[in-house]
């Protein structure tokens, strides 16, 4: 641990210390070994980029770990003799070499102060300084950087896969019910059969033998037909249950990725996959997968005469036509019940957020009626859709029992005329009932059905159209380089422009304060940065790459966000810090701590990281959860941190630590956008970018950018200032 803090502590040198000490390169006395090595150093820099080996030489190694444009190696040349006599102070005095010309296709910008760039709307995208011979880190921005370390993928994501899977379960397993079922419905003719035959055979004949050994024939032909239909609906069971277990995870993904452009809807697709698993454990299939046996039956019923066979396909006609109109008379009532019923529910999921709120300025009433009207609305249209399900239903049970009366009326007429026998009249009516049974199933459960399909229909939508289908290419390990374009920001759904042209640079390392007034678009500006919401038009690149090009999980991981509204997970607060990820080990939890400076903090806790956090962070406070939060923006060594509003919870003590730890992300190049109204945090930044009505006002140095707002004459010492800003 001492160790850990060693690395994260700045080295004190001495005055002479970096005169001293040696070169990491030896040079050689000639020209021809210091050229040798640095045509070594370049082969082994070009292999590293490549990927294809490993450098040879250590010399040549840390010189292409510490600067890729080789700016170590070079300057292990062997200086010329007036170079040799000067010495390190007067070689630091050197006047910089001249920046090269502006490209004629330069963005158009007006100057203020040294340094300072006014920037206008229409504008395109700010170039860095093409000068990297104070800042080498910038050559290395733009091809990803990293000295070549690659970031490890987890697996390709492909959701149309895991759908596809979980159909595929589910037709298998439907395969193997289809056979139980047959099998079922057949023994199911056990009980006429046996009707039959003690009528003409028992009863005519007087035997008790036969009356016993049809006895026992059926007995265990309903045993087994028991059986049967039990295995079936344990098939079913688990089918339901390997079909959630294929598709939940893959449906939350996609919901959580698809929320960037929604309004939080997405999650109610989970309620989708809950409603098809209970249709696949309903009657309703039961009913389904016995429809197409019932044709069996209606041939059993014209052997047995073809008069009661078309009374039998008559009914079947009038049932199925019966179903048609149930479908168009409830579908629209149905649809209208689920939407309201999804906007009941995102109410209610906003009240458990804000229970505490609720409570404390007694919005109860107020929100219970939110609640209610929603839920009246999708109540409403269900009684529509169920009366008019209802009446069909009734309809057509009553069409199966006139059904039955017909074919025992016409079949006692028949058995008069002496073409048919009492068994069989009583047989026919029991098979005939048994082929109608699953379309009058079909239509109760019509509703089920037609959810089901709809939920399905959603979830497929959701699967097949994420954008994390999509395989992105592997980066090395970003740098930092941050280049927004032209960003354009229109919420969904309304025509008020939040954000519009936004346009800057940082190189890696550089920090940079966004100020403005309340309701400029810094908040929506930060989470654009770290890709939490999308913008309607413009790039936000990092190491020049669009943020819609990374591999989500890793730019998540190499960058670091802490939102205006904090939230902890329920657990430990080392898993908040973790990120809640189990492989993380304890050094680097440690060490996101102490970057963030919340190591003490934590330690005066009575179980210090063990300490567990509830949904809504009790047991810790609002400036306590906002340092938490702070280091796990921190965690895995991000080369972005994003903060918004960081200080808006602490106190002094904690605006202490958050000075200290941005000077720790200054130490290690953290490339850091701090979203804030408090002056303190100004002096620790080296930009400052001004928004109003989400365009960029001033946008330059630290100094040069105070020194204008102070022209304008904005006081900015006596604490939050942004009201002031205009």
């Amino acid at each position: 641990m001492s160790e850990i803090r060693k690395r994260l502590e700045p080295p004190i040198e001495s005055a002479g210390s970096s005169a001293s000490r040696p070169p990491k390169l030896e040079a050689s006395n000639d020209a021809d070994g210091s050229y040798a090595q640095l045509e070594r150093a370049v082969d082994d820099y070009l292999k590293a980029e490549r990927g294809n080996s490993e450098p040879h030489s250590p010399a040549s190694t840390q010189s292409v770990r510490q600067a890729s444009n080789l700016r170590v190696a070079y300057s292990q040349l062997p200086k010329t003799e007036e170079a040799s006599q000067r010495g390190p102070a007067e070689e630091a005095r050197q006047e910089p070499s001249p920046e090269p010309a502006e490209p004629p296709n330069r963005p158009v910008e007006s100057r203020g102060p040294d340094g300072m760039k006014v920037i206008d709307g229409d504008c395109g995208p700010i170039q860095g300084e093409a000068s990297t011979k104070d800042n080498p880190a910038s050559n290395r921005g733009g091809k990803g950087g990293g000295g070549g370390s690659f970031h490890k993928r987890l697996g390709q994501v492909d959701f149309n896969a895991s759908l596809k899977a979980g159909v595929d379960a589910v037709r298998r397993n439907l395969l193997i019910v289809m056979v139980f079922t047959v099998a079922s419905n057949v023994l199911v003719l056990a009980i006429p059969i046996y009707l039959f035959q003690i009528s003409d055979r028992v009863l005519t004949s007087r035997s008790t033998d036969t009356l016993i050994m049809l006895t026992i024939v059926i007995v265990g032909a309903i045993i087994l037909q028991a059986a049967f239909d039990a295995l079936r609906r344990f098939i079913l069971m688990r089918t339901a249950v390997e079909f959630a277990a294929q598709l939940g995870a893959p449906i939350l993904s996609a919901a959580a990725r698809a929320s960037l452009q929604g309004n939080g809807r997405e999650y109610q697709t989970l309620g989708d996959l809950q409603q098809v698993r209970s249709f696949l454990v309903s009657r309703t299939l039961l009913a389904f997968l016995d429809a197409p046996i019932a044709p069996i039956f209606l041939l059993a019923v014209f052997l047995i005469h073809p008069h009661l066979g078309f009374i039998v396909v008559i009914s079947a006609i009038l049932l199925l036509v019966f179903t048609q109109i149930n479908q168009r008379m409830t579908a629209l009532p149905f649809a209208e019940a689920n939407a309201a019923q999804v906007k009941a529910n995102l109410h209610l999921d906003s009240m458990t957020r804000n229970s505490q709120i609720i409570n404390a300025l007694a919005m109860i009433p107020e929100a219970v009626h939110i609640w209610g009207k929603d839920t009246a609305a999708s109540l409403k249209a269900q009684v529509v859709a169920q009366d008019r399900n209802i009446a069909i239903a009734a309809m057509s049970k009553g069409v199966r029992l006139l059904t039955q009366v017909t074919m025992l009326g016409w079949g006692a007429y028949l058995s008069l005329e002496g073409e048919l026998t009492g068994g069989m009249v009583i047989a026919s009516s029991i098979i005939a009932g048994r082929a109608l049974a699953p379309i009058e199933g079909a239509i109760e459960g019509w509703n089920q059905f037609s959810q089901s399909r709809a939920a399905y229909g959603r979830i497929a939508t959701l699967l097949k159209s994420s954008p994390l289908n999509f395989e992105r290419l592997n980066l090395p390990k970003p740098e930092g380089r941050l280049d927004v374009e032209r960003l354009l920001y229109v919420p969904q759904g309304t025509k008020r422009v939040v954000l519009n042209g936004i346009s800057f640079a940082l190189q890696p390392g550089e920090s940079l304060a966004v100020i403005g007034n309340s309701g400029a678009g810094k908040t929506t500006l930060g989470k654009m940065l770290v890709g939490s919401i999308l913008p309607t038009s413009g790039n936000v690149r990092l190491d020049l790459m669009d943020l819609r090009n990374w591999d989500q999980r890793q730019f998540g991981e190499n960058i670091g966000y802490l939102p205006q509204d904090v939230q902890l997970f329920p657990g430990t607060i080392k898993a908040n810090i973790a990120r809640m990820r189990s492989d993380a080990d304890d050094e680097q939890i440690y060490r996101a701590a102490m970057l963030a400076d919340v190591h003490d903090m934590i330690a005066s806790l009575p179980h210090g990281y063990e300490t567990m956090v509830a949904a809504d962070g009790s047991p810790l406070s609002g400036g306590q959860k906002q340092r938490i939060a702070l280091a796990r923006a921190f965690f895995g060594d991000p080369h972005l941190v994003v903060l918004d509003e960081p200080n808006s919870n602490l106190d002094s003590a904690g605006d202490v630590a958050l000075m200290r730890a941005l000077q720790h992300a200054k130490e290690q190049k953290i490339t850091m956008i701090t979203v804030t109204q408090r002056p303190s945090l100004l002096a620790s930044v080296d930009k400052i970018l001004l928004l109003v009505n989400g365009t960029v006002a001033l946008f330059g140095m630290r100094m040069d950018v105070l020194k204008a707002l102070q022209a304008r004459g904005i006081d900015i010492e006596g604490g939050s200032f942004g009201h002031q800003l205009q």
